[in-house]
């Protein structure tokens, strides 16, 4: 697939009129990528069930709104920023598997969106003594055990700022999914720590050049920091606030959710102490809270050699690793978020069986978040 016409289709397909968010995700969903809706532009019929006539009149203006998606491709080449579509294989694959994952993102930076382990940091802006202190040893106990973690938060003040400035000072990658367009820095006094995570991890944003930090802009970004990460952990919230909004959408894409309890007296810690209190997340102390939870603690490597044939694995599977084989002969290739769909299991628990049959030479990766077989005769 051609990327930049790919880019450059979905970037148009976002300004039509009638196309939403929603709406843009079942087309794509449906035609397999925006190049196929534009290449069927009027005759949309071919490759769309059920398009009203005025979503066929939109989509039949598709070439209207080239000029601004070349613009945009123009300004980017200038910065030295890319883009992602969802059917690009940098995209992050956790997304994937979420019903509102933006249609295109935009990215800044140098590191991978699709590491074996990434979380989510967020908290009170008026963070305490507490909670900063806190966020810095948990990252730095996650650096120790889990080298390769990616760090994601939103560049706010308070918790926000102090994870990302932790990760950088452990050694970890950090990403900052960001409430506006990559042409500014908001909070501006911020600017030179998303310098160095430029170097260290980069800044994120579904929002073209030129979009204002608007207040629903910052409700919608924090779908991508819950949606792109295998946990959220919330230190300090008050009763209200945009760390429990994300805590909520964590769940809602089946995701783990941390807290951090705090003393009953403490503004700073009623959210997180509401949210163990609900069962909505589980009550962290430690990063070894985390890495027991989420099964993330190393495990001694197994002695014996991988068996070569498929009949012979069965006995030294997991049930869901089992399961995923037995999906995945079915079909040539098929993403992550269809095995989400087909098994019901949470997104963290099949990355984590792909990932062991992934070292097990069972299954390979290949573009757009999709699995196969490696060995073809499975699928007898």
């Amino acid at each position: 697939m051609d990327y930049r016409d790919e880019t450059l289709y979905t970037l148009a397909l976002t300004r039509l009129p009638q196309v939403g968010l929603a709406i843009g995700n079942q087309l794509i969903d449906e035609a397999g990528s925006a190049t196929t809706l534009y290449a069927h532009r009027h005759n949309i019929g071919e490759v769309i069930t059920h398009a009203t006539p005025r979503l066929q009149n939109a989509i039949a203006r598709f070439d209207d709104y080239l000029p601004d998606a070349e613009r945009e491709l123009d300004y980017m080449a200038r910065h030295n920023l890319v883009a992602y579509t969802k059917t690009h294989p940098a995209y992050p694959h956790r997304l994937l598997a979420c019903h509102d994952a933006p249609l295109l993102l935009f990215f800044y930076g140098n590191t991978d969106l699709n590491p074996r382990h990434t979380i989510s940091i967020v908290g009170s802006r008026k963070a305490t003594p507490y909670g900063r202190d806190f966020c810095q040893q948990l990252i730095a106990d996650i650096a120790r055990q889990l080298p390769q973690t990616l760090i994601v938060s939103g560049l706010a003040y308070g918790i926000d700022i102090c994870a990302h400035r932790a990760a950088i000072e452990a050694g970890l990658d950090t990403v900052a999914v960001l409430a506006h367009g990559l042409d500014r820095i908001y909070p501006a006094t911020h600017r030179a720590t998303a310098s160095q995570m430029t170097q260290h991890g980069g800044l994120l944003t579904e929002y073209t050049s030129g979009t204002t930090p608007d207040r629903m802009n910052f409700v919608q970004r924090n779908r991508i920091v819950a949606g792109m990460t295998d946990a959220t952990i919330v230190i300090e919230s008050g009763e209200r606030g945009g760390s429990l909004i994300t805590a909520e959408m964590a769940q809602s894409y089946n995701r783990d959710v941390f807290a951090l309890p705090g003393r009953t007296t403490d503004t700073m810690s009623r959210g997180c102490n509401n949210l163990i209190a609900c069962q909505q997340a589980q009550m962290i102390q430690s990063a070894d809270d985390l890495l027991t939870a989420m099964n993330w603690a190393e495990k001694p490597a197994a002695a014996t050699a991988q068996p070569t044939l498929f009949p012979e694995l069965s006995a030294q599977l997991s049930p869901d690793e089992q399961r995923l084989v037995e999906i995945m002969r079915t079909a040539d290739s098929i993403q992550i978020n269809n095995l989400v769909a087909q098994t019901g299991l949470p997104y963290p628990t099949i990355s984590a069986a792909l990932y062991e049959l992934e070292c097990k030479d069972i299954v390979e990766l290949m573009g757009g978040a999709r699995y196969r077989l490696k060995n073809t005769s499975a699928h007898s």
